[in-house]
């Protein structure tokens, strides 16, 4: 099991990889959750705003 972690003496070089990875990945998931946050309030506003006045005048 050791030399699975040790990588055949690449580990400094494949553990920090994998780190990125999963950070790079994560954050793009979270920049993801945020953005949907942000589209469906925009789009409840609107639905909102439409239901008060069907026909679009001002």
């Amino acid at each position: 099991m050791s030399e699975f972690f040790h990588m055949g003496g690449h580990a400094a070089f494949v553990w920090p990889a994998y780190a990125v990875s999963a950070l790079g990945l994560g954050g793009l998931a979270f920049f993801i959750w945020r953005r949907d946050s942000r589209v469906r309030a925009r789009l409840r506003a609107l639905e909102e705003r439409r239901a008060e006045n069907p026909r679009g005048e001002a």
